[in-house]
């Protein structure tokens, strides 16, 4: 008897998670977030494997199914469609401004810590007719980081030497330098660095940063690591003291 085959995904909840998103979105912000996903399932990526990248090609084209109508509805004339916030990593974790293109007018909107792509920022009486308007926002990778969800993931050059024989590793992120250590012969891919993802808003959790390891032979030597920790705390200042 012949083998059921079961999908790849079997919800559009699935799908949109493997994409890295919360809910429904439509247009750039969907295809952004199929890009980031895709690029980080390749097996040849870290954290990447063939079955991720099968679910994550499943997960969109479900999605797609799901976006394409049954049967051909009434012409209408649909509103036009609010611009995309398109913001950095940091501006997600910290807040700020920016600007946004509506029609013939340029915005400068502020930007509250905390944004997670597919969510909407608020605008009220920004539309032509004085409605409230609401901007779906997209957090786009920048300075090195990326986000998806809660969280933000980076890569940070590791010496081959470390990772074989083990011992303590400085890494710089967003918050400063943070510190992980490493066991000899046990070589993670990948680290978690509890709470330094999106902050908590809402009924979000605070997310956290995952470092990808990336072996290198340009990476700082045990001794120049220890000589870069020394001159960034030892000022003229505090030597002359």
């Amino acid at each position: 008897m012949r083998a059921r085959s079961h999908p790849e995904v079997v919800s559009t909840r699935e799908a949109y998670a493997l994409l890295g998103l919360t809910g429904p979105v439509e247009g750039e912000a969907l295809t952004a977030a199929f890009r980031i996903a895709i690029k980080a399932a390749r097996p040849e990526a870290a954290g990447g494997s063939e079955a991720r990248f099968r679910k994550t090609i499943a997960a969109w084209r479900l999605i797609q199914r799901q976006a394409t109508p049954l049967a051909l509805a009434a012409p209408a004339t649909p509103p036009p469609a609010a611009p995309v916030l398109a913001i950095s990593p940091l501006d997600a974790l910290n807040g700020g401004s920016a600007e946004v293109r509506l029609g013939g007018r340029t915005l400068r909107v502020r930007v509250p810590a905390g944004l997670r792509t597919a969510e909407h920022l608020r605008l009220r009486a920004a539309g032509e007719d004085g409605t409230d308007l609401y901007l779906p926002v997209l957090v786009r990778g920048a300075d090195g980081l990326s986000a998806m969800g809660d969280d933000l993931y980076m890569t940070w050059p590791v010496p081959h030497r470390l990772l074989a024989d083990g011992g303590r590793l400085e890494i710089e992120t967003h918050a400063g330098p943070r510190s992980a250590w490493l066991v000899a012969g046990h070589q993670p891919l990948r680290l978690r660095l509890k709470g330094l993802g999106l902050p908590a808003r809402g009924s979000r959790p605070q997310g956290h940063l995952f470092v990808t390891l990336e072996p290198s032979e340009d990476a700082p030597s045990a001794a120049e690591d220890l000589l870069i920790r020394f001159t960034r705390l030892w000022t003229p200042d505090r030597l002359a003291a």
